[in-house]
């Protein structure tokens, strides 16, 4: 099973992260490596499923490693230090929910981590995180009732950092040059690739979207 790679590698600009409902889908698993295929180095495929159990996200992910590692793709899997060290995944993205930033470090030396982060004071707490996910910048039905902050809200985040900050939260095509104008690094999705009428078409938008930014 290949390592994961060093921190030196280019963060990839669109992070596509899935949830639960996602990762339950019949076609998820042509899906996922379809994406990867496509999105190459530019693209981060996050397994993000707090309702699965670990047996089952390490069976997928492992199935996945292959698949990225033709396409120069990465794979993270969140909040699942020890399954992403296991499977040899590119990094994994702690959250609430996960091993706090400097644990997760001391058991895993050499995997990078992302940490998910929601305002100027915890963006620069995380200090040694390599990069940020920083949310919630647009209104989203992800989290409902939890106003966005805003292109402002995102380039505080970004200032604060000592890592390349991921901008997530209704995040659409349309917003992508917005997320980038305000210092982010990359941009990540759920609903925008995965409820989109062809997930591969919308993942070509996202991509170009970020090029001509």
């Amino acid at each position: 099973m290949s390592a994961a790679p060093g921190r030196a590698r280019a963060l990839p600009p669109l992070h596509v992260v899935t949830d639960d409902a996602v990762l339950h889908r019949a076609d998820f698993p042509a899906l996922a490596r379809a994406l990867l295929e496509a999105g190459g180095p530019d693209l981060a495929l996050h397994l993000r499923s707090p309702g699965t159990p670990g047996g089952r996200l390490e069976t997928l992910a492992a199935e996945l490693v292959p698949v990225r590692s033709g396409s120069g793709a990465w794979l993270v899997v969140n909040d699942r230090v020890d399954v992403a060290a296991a499977v040899g995944a590119d990094g994994a993205q702690l959250g609430r929910r996960s091993l706090p930033l400097e644990a997760a470090r001391r058991v895993a030396t050499d995997l990078p981590l992302g940490a998910s982060v929601h305002d100027e004071a915890e963006a620069a707490a995380a200090r040694g995180a390599d990069w940020l996910v920083a949310g919630t910048i647009w209104a989203t039905p992800s989290h409902p009732g939890r106003a966005g902050g805003g292109e402002h809200h995102l380039a505080s985040m970004v200032a604060a950092a000592a890592a390349p900050v991921v901008a997530i939260g209704g995040v659409t095509v349309e917003r992508v040059a917005a997320a980038r104008a305000a210092g982010a690094a990359g941009v990540a999705v759920i609903r925008g690739v995965w409820h989109a009428r062809d997930p591969l078409v919308a993942l070509d938008a996202y991509l170009s979207a970020w090029r001509h930014a």
